[in-house]
């Protein structure tokens, strides 16, 4: 298991939130987190399998992207929360589609959002893991710190 860090050292240290997940492979690889205090669309730009940060291509999301995601991430924690306490089944991930009307259409109204921009950002992203449960209502149990690609 990762090294996890208090959240008052995780802030004091430079570290944002993250609020969303969208994809994880060896890591995360898509969703919504601060950079410089702003939430924005985070996508992997290259990844390998080293112990070192990776690259995304970063864009500011609006306010009602923002909130369309987190209501769409509260739909899926908890589901998640039903799954782990036994009164769901992974057939019921409301991803799979079908399953919840609401996260369908959040999903429709999002699409274009999601879209990386030409002109995205490229930053390295640090991760660290803090104290929490993995998905939680407020988001995730990791953090960025950002640097410029050099």
């Amino acid at each position: 298991m990762a090294e996890s860090w208090d959240e008052e050292q995780l802030i004091a240290e430079g570290f944002e939130r993250a609020y969303v997940e969208l994809e994880w492979y060896d890591g995360p690889r898509a969703g919504l987190a601060d950079v410089g205090g702003v939430p924005h669309y985070i996508r992997s730009y290259d990844f390998d399998h080293a112990d070192e940060a990776d690259e995304y291509q970063v864009w500011p999301a609006s306010g009602d992207a923002v909130e369309m995601e987190r209501e769409q991430w509260e739909i899926f924690v908890r589901w998640n929360q039903r799954r782990d306490a036994g009164a769901a089944g992974p057939d019921g991930h409301p991803a799979t589609g079908g399953v919840d009307a609401r996260y369908d259409e959040l999903n429709r109204l999002l699409t274009a959002h999601r879209e990386m921009p030409a002109d995205a950002r490229r930053l390295v992203g640090e991760l660290r893991f803090d104290h929490g449960d993995r998905y939680r209502l407020d988001g995730l149990d990791y953090w960025f710190r950002w640097r410029p690609v050099t």
